[in-house]
């Protein structure tokens, strides 16, 4: 934590460096994409993408899961989505699951997780596990692109995605990030398949 916080109290030198870029922040928000991804510290929507700051809206969930519409039941994740759409009007969302995922690795291998009822109830939110359950490599990269599907599917179910997509203003994208190469890979609907950038 030392140095956490030793780099925020430098922080506003290195700002300083970029004063007019953040001085024009101040008068509000206008970002490309809203990226949805996993609070895993290791997937960095910045770094991967190389945006600057006001070009992306993000939304952070365990596993990257978006939970089915209800909208008798208000959700920080809802709240997101539609003001990313409605509200800021970004043309793009980007799902991006990655590898090595603790969230899918529990719900394919259905562990035991009565320790954390939280993290449970809200991993058995997700979905089933995929048919075959077992991941067939320890980067459970074929369970997460499914995962990744999925979500995609749930957000489709949103009122503000379905109307910016039937108005063709709005287009989703499932990525896939491997933590151990750097390698982002896109599904590509044509091929149904996940493939390079």
């Amino acid at each position: 934590m030392h140095m956490l916080t030793k780099n925020a109290r430098a922080f506003r030198e290195r700002a300083a460096a970029h004063a007019d870029e953040f001085s024009l922040l101040a008068n509000g928000q206008s970002p490309q994409a809203l990226f949805i991804t996993c609070s895993d510290s290791r997937v960095i929507p910045s770094l991967i993408t190389g945006a600057r700051p006001g070009e992306l809206f993000e939304l952070r969930t365990a596993g990257n899961i978006i939970p089915a519409h209800h909208p008798d039941r208000p959700s920080s994740e809802a709240a997101t989505i539609e003001y990313a759409v409605e509200v800021l009007g970004v043309a793009d969302i980007v799902i991006c699951g990655h590898s090595h995922c603790g969230a899918v690795g529990a719900i394919v291998r259905r562990e035991d997780l009565t320790a954390v009822p939280s993290v449970r109830d809200w991993l058995q939110s997700a979905a089933s596990p995929p048919a075959g359950a077992a991941p067939s490599t320890p980067d459970i990269a074929e369970a997460v692109q499914d995962h990744v599907l999925s979500q995609l599917d749930r957000l489709r179910g949103y009122p503000s995605v379905t109307r910016g997509l039937a108005d063709g203003r709005l287009t989703l994208h499932g990525w896939f990030y491997e933590i151990h190469t750097g390698s982002v890979l896109a599904h590509r609907a044509h091929a149904d398949a996940f493939l390079p950038l």
